[in-house]
């Protein structure tokens, strides 16, 4: 996949899965814009230094101000790819109102500004792909047993994949999303030690998904939530 000279978006890019798609887009010749939350994340990013990397922050993505900031200093975008989000795996009896409405604001309200700022420009470019990452409980309500807030959260954003996939295509913006199970990374692996790690989706392996979806090679795929559940 060819992405010399596009300018590509990847929000939430200095995590274990933004790592590996920034990575794979530098490699096939993308300019990245990454924004950060963490400064401690953007000096440990190991990418930092490149010349096609921008590393932007620190940016509040639930803020609409700073998200049009943030895309107005895209030049000609090409791809906006959104992997910012968190996640609070507890029942609901332990989930407040404040704790769900971070959830929504971390999950889907970050991702909706960024596709609404990432839709403005790439409408100035004459068209781009856009691709969010929701989770398996959006597919599957029922793995969201004890974790109801996210599952409701990434739900939301399959819905919003969904609707702009049909709203774009028109103007030749796909819109599309994956739906991770449970990721390969350093992090999950210590949460749940005794889980057969060799059979959760490594981020690489995510990474060439959400790259194909992003590329110029993609002429048909829209509005998809595409399962990448590994052999979990």
């Amino acid at each position: 996949m060819d992405f010399r000279d596009r300018h590509v978006v990847v929000t939430g890019g200095t995590g274990a899965l933004g790592i590996a798609v920034v990575g794979a887009l530098l490699q096939a010749g993308a300019q990245c814009h990454v924004p950060f939350f963490l400064a401690a994340e953007a000096e440990a990013f190991p990418f930092r230094g490149n010349p096609r990397l921008r590393l932007s922050g620190p940016t509040d993505l639930t803020d609409e101000p700073a998200v049009q900031r943030f895309y107005a200093g895209v030049p000609r975008l090409w791809a906006s790819i959104h992997l910012a989000g968190g996640y609070a795996g507890a029942g609901i009896a332990d989930i407040d109102k404040p704790a769900l409405m971070r959830q929504l604001e971390m999950n889907f309200v970050s991702c909706f500004l960024c596709c609404r700022a990432a839709v403005q420009g790439l409408r100035a470019a004459g068209g781009g792909r856009i691709v969010n990452v929701a989770a398996r409980p959006a597919l599957e309500p029922r793995q969201g047993a004890g974790m109801s807030a996210y599952g409701a959260s990434k739900a939301a954003v399959a819905a919003l994949t969904a609707a702009l996939g049909e709203e774009l295509a028109k103007e030749d913006i796909l819109v599309n999303a994956v739906a991770p199970s449970v990721l390969d990374t350093p992090a999950n692996r210590q949460a749940m030690p005794k889980a057969k790690h060799e059979l959760w989706p490594k981020v690489e392996e995510v990474a060439a998904t959400i790259l194909f979806l992003a590329s110029p090679e993609n002429r048909v795929t829209r509005g998809a939530v595409v399962p990448v559940y590994g052999r979990s």
